[in-house]
């Protein structure tokens, strides 16, 4: 990955946005295979997809995170509620719905 400040010209920027666009899917894709172990442990143990009080602690871990990274810990988490509840619609498709643990 190179740096921002040396990248000279638009098509350069564009192959390193798409590079990194695929890094971001690969590491989706893993999370999703996490998430599907999570509603098989789930299960297991009686828990439901939606545990609110863990919904929070990973907001917060992730405000932290950008913060210390230099984006905008709001929009980081718009972003990761989305992707949370994208992994909780994931995780009811195994479990089905109901009511928080």
């Amino acid at each position: 990955m190179k740096a921002p400040e040396t990248i000279a010209s638009m098509a350069e920027l564009r192959t390193e946005i798409d590079a990194l666009d695929a890094r971001l899917v690969a590491l989706l894709a893993t999370r999703a295979r996490l998430i599907e172990r999570a509603a098989q442990i789930k299960q297991g143990v009686g828990l439901p997809a939606r545990i609110d009080a863990r919904v929070e602690e990973v907001v917060a871990h992730v405000r932290a995170v950008a913060q210390r990274e230099g984006l905008d810990p709001a929009q980081a988490e718009v972003l990761w509620r989305q992707i949370i509840e994208w992994a909780i619609v994931r995780e009811e498709q195994v479990l089905g719905k109901g009511e928080e643990a």
